[in-house]
């Protein structure tokens, strides 16, 4: 078992303010995976204040990028060589399969470093406007790091790395599901060498959270989550004008057009819908589809959902693994109970599988015959329940694609990439893939609508981090 006592604050292990704890029990068998210290409104005091000490009176801001660039190096370093360790630990508290939290919870957290590392000695921090004026990007503060449970590392590493870059101090407040691996990350960052306040860790249920939220000495909140809590995030910081990214839900649409490899398509969408378990807010689940090719698909998708393996999470062929929670199983269940009752077809899937008696299961689901007025086709699901839509002219299927609250990302796949490119532009989302392509770390992350606001990754992810500052002297 994996027992944090103390929060990470300062610098330092420090004893919480309470002895409430929070349990982190496996999704998979339900056995105690290891336990944290649940952080109180008087742990936020302690861990802002400190925060607020660094960057108001410490070397980090005043350090030139390039030096702190140096302290990212060596986070790198170290992280690197305990990065077997952090996928062991996500995988048996999340539930994650090992194949898929390898690569996103090690792997990602690397690159992400690499990028901004070098970023450092390319980006204008400074810049001659001409006539006495100069323009400084300078850090915007203490900044509030609020992490979602399915993608801990990962979403943890896009926003603390272009904040220490940018010379911000940090308060991290992981999710009650998934305090362990931040506080091992407490543990790597230690041997690190950061200045005292720079990096804080303080796991809490959702209540004290919105005391980081809302506190006076919090310059900025960096949120990813739900849409319904991104909304209240927004309110409270529009209380006090205080900034604020959010990165929401989604529903992405995959638009396959006519002239599309089928076969690539349904190879493609093995990960794109169902990556750890459909619990990603980026994952494809719409598949808009032509009438005239509709079956063809269909037969090609009903093929590869019932070929995933669903199982232990350990193992490296499982392809589904558990949900995180049986709130998410009983959340998942009611959605593919609606998309029955409001007359959409159950092609597979739908129920927990027979050959596991523990552990928060659900078959991989494909639905046919799904309208996009139905919930399965509107709400986002967090589980693995992919619908095919048909669609009649490609004008329509922007149309359908658009359809939606939500503007995170979406795919389009043709034979023709420059037709793909102009249906792309068309349509409302952060990110458009074509043909499954994978954006580079030098591209923005973030949605349209209410799949949020801000962006991480890339320059801009960087520039969420900084405040710019005119100064003009006499010529």
């Amino acid at each position: 078992m994996q027992y944090f006592p103390d929060l990470y604050i300062d610098g330092r292990w420090t004893p919480p303010a309470s002895g409430d704890t929070i349990d982190v029990r496996s999704p998979h068998n339900h056995e105690l995976v290891g336990r944290a210290p649940s952080a109180t409104t008087l742990d936020i005091d302690r861990a802002v204040s400190r925060a607020r000490v660094a960057f108001d009176a410490g070397p980090w801001p005043r350090m030139t990028p390039a030096k702190r660039a140096k302290y990212l190096q060596r986070l790198r370093d170290v992280y690197a060589e305990r990065q077997d360790a952090m996928v062991d630990l996500i995988v048996r508290e999340v539930g994650s399969p090992i194949a898929w939290a390898s690569q996103t919870q090690a792997a990602h957290p690397l690159a992400i470093l690499d990028y901004y590392i070098d970023l450092a000695s390319r980006y204008s921090f400074a810049e001659d406007r001409g006539t006495g004026t100069r323009v400084f990007r300078e850090p915007v503060g203490v900044a509030g790091l609020i992490t979602p449970w399915n993608m801990p590392q990962k979403t943890i590493f896009m926003k603390l790395v272009p904040a220490l870059l940018a010379g911000c101090t940090v308060v991290i407040k992981p999710a009650p599901e998934t305090p362990l691996d931040a506080l091992f990350l407490a543990e790597i960052v230690h041997d690190v060498g950061l200045p005292p306040g720079v990096f804080n860790v303080v796991p809490a249920d959702r209540e004290v959270s919105e005391h980081l939220v809302t506190h006076p000495g919090v310059d900025k909140i960096a949120f990813t989550g739900s849409t319904a809590t991104g909304r209240r995030v927004a309110a409270l910081c529009g209380e006090d004008i205080r900034r604020v990214s959010l990165e929401l839900g989604g529903k992405s649409p995959a638009i396959v057009l006519d002239d599309a490899d089928l076969d690539a398509v349904v190879d493609g969408l093995r990960g794109d819908a169902f990556c750890n378990s459909g619990q990603i807010c980026s994952n494809h689940t719409r598949v808009l589809v032509s009438t005239e090719r509709h079956d063809e698909l269909m037969d090609r998708l009903r093929a590869m959902v019932a070929s995933l393996r669903v199982g232990d999470p350990t193992d490296p062929a499982t392809d589904v693994g558990p949900l995180v929670a049986k709130r998410q199983l009983d959340r998942v269940e009611d959605y593919i109970a609606s998309g029955v009752d409001e007359g959409a077809t159950l092609v597979h899937g739908g129920h927990r599988p027979e050959h596991l008696d523990r552990g928060w299961y659900i078959e991989p689901t494909l639905f046919t015959d799904v309208t996009n007025d139905m919930r399965i086709a509107r709400e986002e699901i967090f589980g693995p329940v992919l619908c095919v839509i048909p669609y009649s002219t490609e004008r329509e299927a922007v149309g359908l694609a658009n359809d939606t609250e939500y503007g995170l990302e979406a795919g389009v796949w043709t034979s023709d990439h420059q037709h793909g490119i102009g249906i792309a532009r068309r349509l409302r989302a952060g990110t458009v893939r074509i043909n499954g392509a994978a954006p580079s770390w030098h591209a923005p992350l973030g949605g349209f609508k209410q799949s949020g606001y801000g962006r991480e990754l890339g320059p801009e992810g960087l520039a969420g981090y900084l405040e710019p500052k005119a100064l003009a002297v006499p010529v």
